[in-house]
C-alpha cells in the first residue's frame, strides 16, 4: 500500500512525551520518534491481539527469534543462534546493564561525545569513571581521533560504548574506522557495547556494518543492541534485544539484569513480529520520505540560513546543527524555543562539545518542517 507521510496526525492529548512538554503554540522537533502512523500490518496485529482480550504474562515467540536471525543473515551475513538473542525492554536498559555488568565501580567506560546523553550520564550515576574522547568536527562531518582514543585507555578501563549509526551527529562509521576501534579494544582487553538502534535508518550510499561482524575475536567481546523501535516508530512499545555470542558475557549480562530489568510486554512482542515480518514496504517508503526531508532541510538552511551549519546526515532522522555563526547570545535551543516557538534538543545534552549546537528531528510531515524552519528563519533574522 502507499503510505501518506504528509498526513498531520494529532498527537496532543495522547500522553506523548514529545507533544506534551510544551504549550500548544510550540512545534516540537526534539524527542527521537516519528510523527507518522506506523505500518498497517503492525496496527492490524495489535488490533488482533486486543481482540483476543487476554493479556497475561508473555515471552517472545520462536517465530520472532527466527525472523531476527534471518534478518541478520540477510543484511549482514551474520549467523546468530536463538540463545544469542536476549530480549529487553529498551536500549537504555541494555546500556545500563552493560555498564554495570562489565565495569565495577570506579572502573572506566570510554565514550565519544557528542553522543546520546545516556552514554554520558548513566555511567557516572552508577559510580563508573567516564572517559569521554570527543569526536572531531571536520567540515560537515565528524571523525575519530584514534591516537587520543588509544591514549585514553588506562589499566582500569573495562568497556568501550559505541554509538553506530551515531546519535546525534548522523555518522555511519566505515569498516576501516570500525576495524581501528576494534583493534584498540582487543589489544586493551575492552568489552564493546555497541548501540546500533538506528541501523535500519541508513541513507544510500552508506551501509551499516555491525562491529561484531568484523571477526570472531571482535564478536566474542561485543554486546550489540538493536531494536525495531526507531525503525518502525514503535518506541513506546518497548521491545529491544541484545546480541551476545559469548556465553560468559551473556551470563554476566543476565546476572546483572536479574530481578531488575523486566521482560518485554506482550504488545511489544506483537509489534516487533509484525514489523519484521511485514513492515518492509512501510520502511522503504519512509526512508524515501526521510531522505527528502533531510535534503529539504539542508537546502533550506544553505539557501536561507547559511549561518546554521548542518552536519551531513548519513543515517537517522536527526540533524545536528552548528549555531555558532549566527550570533545567538546564550543557549540556542532556548533562543529558538522562546523566539521561534520551536522545541529542539540542546546540544549540550550530548556533551560539552555539543554546546551551541541543536539537534532537530525531521521525521514529521514536510509542511510542519517548513513551518518550523520559517519560524526559525524569522527569529534568526531578528537578531
Amino acid at each position: 500500500m502507499k503510505y501518506d507521510f504528509d498526513q498531520d496526525v494529532e498527537r496532543r492529548d495522547t500522553d506523548s512525551v514529545k507533544w506534551s512538554l510544551y504549550p500548544e503554540d510550540v512545534i516540537p522537533l526534539w524527542v527521537a520518534d516519528m510523527d507518522f502512523r506506523s505500518a498497517e500490518p503492525i496496527l492490524q496485529a495489535l488490533h488482533r491481539r486486543i481482540d483476543h482480550a487476554v493479556f497475561g504474562y508473555s515471552r517472545p515467540s520462536k517465530r520472532l527469534s527466527h525472523l531476527l536471525q534471518e534478518r541478520l543473515m540477510r543484511f549482514y551475513g551474520w549467523q546468530v543462534t536463538e540463545p544469542d538473542i536476549v530480549f529487553l525492554p529498551g536500549i537504555v536498559s541494555g546500556l545500563n546493564i552493560a555498564f554495570q555488568a562489565f565495569a565495577a565501580p570506579r572502573e572506566g567506560i570510554v565514550v565519544q561525545s557528542p553522543v546520546y546523553f545516556h552514554f554520558l550520564r548513566d555511567p557516572v550515576q552508577h559510580g563508573r569513571i567516564l572517559r569521554d574522547i570527543p569526536l572531531v568536527l571536520a567540515g560537515d562531518s565528524y571523525e575519530i581521533d584514534f591516537d587520543q582514543l588509544e591514549n585514553a585507555v588506562t589499566p582500569d578501563t573495562r568497556l568501550f560504548a559505541l554509538c553506530n549509526p551515531h546519535n546525534p551527529v548522523g555518522r555511519v562509521f566505515t569498516r576501516t574506522e570500525l576495524e581501528k576501534i576494534a583493534d584498540i579494544c582487543l589489544r586493551h582487553g575492552l568489552i564493546i557495547c555497541s548501540d546500533e538502534i538506528h541501523c535500519d535508518l541508513v541513507f544510500q550510499p552508506f551501509r551499516h556494518i555491525p562491529i561484531a561482524t568484523l571477526s570472531p575475536e571482535v564478536e566474542n567481546r561485543t554486546i550489540t543492541l538493536m531494536s525495531p523501535s526507531k525503525t518502525y516508530n514503535i518506541a513506546g512499545l518497548d521491545c529491544g534485544y541484545a546480541l551476545i555470542k559469548n556465553p560468559r558475557l551473556r551470563k554476566s549480562w543476565q546476572n546483572a539484569a536479574f530481578g531488575i530489568v523486566p521482560q518485554v510486554n506482550i504488545m511489544g512482542h506483537v509489534a516487533a513480529l509484525a514489523a519484521l515480518n511485514e513492515g518492509r514496504e512501510w520502511l522503504e517508503q519512509v526512508l524515501v520520505y526521510l531522505r527528502e526531508n533531510r535534503d529539504f532541510l539542508s537546502d533550506f538552511l544553505r539557501s536561507r540560513l547559511p549561518g546554521l551549519r548542518m552536519c551531513r546526515v548519513e543515517a537517522t532522522y536527526l540533524a545536528w546543527i552548528d549555531c555558532r555563526a549566527v550570533g545567538i547570545k546564550g543557549n540556542p535551543a532556548e533562543f529558538f524555543l522562546n523566539n521561534a516557538r520551536v522545541a529542539l534538543n540542546d546540544g549540550a545534552e550530548f556533551g560539552k562539545t555539543g554546546e551551541n549546537f541543536v539537534r532537530l528531528n525531521f521525521a514529521c510531515p514536510r509542511q510542519r518542517l517548513l513551518k518550523a524552519l520559517e519560524k526559525i528563519e524569522s527569529a534568526v533574522r531578528s537578531l
